[in-house]
This record gives structure tokens, sequence and C-alpha cells, in this order.
């Protein structure tokens, strides 16, 4: 990859960290799920209101703290998965969101880049009954309520 492209996504990574979109609570929330990376520190919440079918994702909100790639990550996805199905989102498929990241990670901070998502499926399976995500026993060091 360029540099200028590294650049031109680490520049988007910060913007999200700066100005996260969907930060902030949904009382009274149809779904929500807390996430936690001990071994950097990082916490989400996740909180989701569905629409009228009970199952469309109409809006998503994120509080939390962490490093950059924890809290842009999560805002990032608050965006991508508006207006999804509960399915669709819980068998997301994590190079997605990888992929509006954009650049290459770390495994420590993959972890940091998947929590947000992982607690949102926890939530819609709290919710919904929707699958957990598989491979979700390499998420052991995450403290998922």
């Amino acid at each position: 990859m360029s540099d200028g492209l590294d650049s031109l996504y680490r520049e988007i990574i910060l913007d999200h960290y700066k100005n996260p979109r969907g930060h902030g609570v949904i009382e009274s929330a149809d779904a929500e799920a807390e996430g936690q990376n001990p071994l950097c520190g990082d916490e989400v919440s996740i909180y989701v209101a569905f629409g009228e079918d009970g199952e469309t994702i109409d809006e998503v909100k994120f509080s939390g703290r962490g490093c950059a790639i924890s809290q842009a990550a999560t805002s990032m996805l608050t965006e991508m998965v508006q207006g999804r199905t509960a399915t669709e989102v819980a068998t997301l498929d994590k190079d997605e969101l990888l992929e509006e990241i954009g650049i290459p990670l770390t495994p420590v901070r993959l972890k940091c880049a998947m929590l947000g998502l992982t607690t949102l499926k926890v939530a819609l399976h709290k919710a919904k009954g929707t699958p957990l995500p598989e491979g979700i026993a390499g998420f052991d060091e995450l403290d998922l309520k």
C-alpha cells in the first residue's frame, strides 16, 4: 500500500476518534452490551434501537473510552450497520470492518478494532438470539456482558 493511502486511512481513523459518529447512549435501547479489553483498557458499551419491524437497526450508539483504534473502529461500525438487519450484522465478516479501517493491524490492535463489533454481536444475541460470532473463544481476554 502506498504511504499516501496509508496516511489517508490514518487521518480517517483520527477523525473518527476525535469526532466519533454515533457517540452517546440510547435510553431504553432494544439491545445493549458492554465489552472490555483488559489488555489495553478499552471499554465500549453499545446500544441498539430497532425499527418498526423489530429487526432492522434504526440507530446504534456507543459510549466508552480507549485507544484510537477501538473507538474509531466502533464509530465506523455505527455507520456501517445502520439500516441492516440484526441477522445481517450478526454474520458481518470482520474483514468488512477491517477494509473500512484500511490499515494493517497487529494482533493486539486487531482485538482493539474488533471490540465494538464483538460487543454489538453480543448485544444482538442477547436481544434477538442471533448467533454469536464464531471464534469468540479467541476473545477470551475480552470481558463481555
